[in-house]
């Protein structure tokens, strides 16, 4: 993946969209000193080169009724490719499955999950991420409570 060039008028675009929720071209033009358009074309060109990926509505996943949330460590158990990839692809299809790294260490893949309670959590465990092809091991760990979370990039 390569790197994408970036000016400081780029960088302003970007930290306004991440910190103003819904803003448009407009505004952002008003506060930086762009013209409407100027903005609009720099906001596409960074939509075409991937910069700016998506612009999503964040909810609050206790005020939905989604108070738990996991950390979970999986171990395979072998480490070939074929086997990465298929636990990639059945996770996937996962709704309660937020995040998915892979990881380089004791653990092949790091999970944050979210359910409406340890029960729920419970039920996913032994119904679905248990029975996930070519899993040796699963450690989870409960959230107590959220210090620091945030989508915002420090650009």
């Amino acid at each position: 993946m390569q790197n994408v060039s970036l000016d400081h008028t780029d960088r302003k675009i970007l930290d306004l969209l991440q910190n103003i929720p819904g803003i448009n071209a407009t505004a952002i033009g008003e506060r930086i000193g762009l013209s409407q358009s100027a903005c609009w074309r720099r906001m596409q060109r960074m939509r075409e080169e991937g910069v700016i990926r998506d612009q999503a509505v964040i909810l609050d996943r206790e005020k939905v009724g989604l108070t738990t949330m996991v950390f979970a460590h999986v171990k395979l158990t072998s480490h070939g490719r074929s086997n990465l990839k298929l636990f990639a692809e059945e996770v996937s299809n996962c709704p309660e499955v937020m995040e998915c790294y892979v990881l380089l260490g004791n653990v092949d893949f790091l999970l944050r999950i979210v359910a409406a309670d340890i029960k729920a959590y419970e039920q996913f465990f032994f119904e679905t991420l248990s029975q996930l092809p070519g899993i040796q091991e699963v450690t989870s760990s409960i959230v107590l409570s959220d210090i620091k979370h945030s989508t915002v990039l420090p650009i």
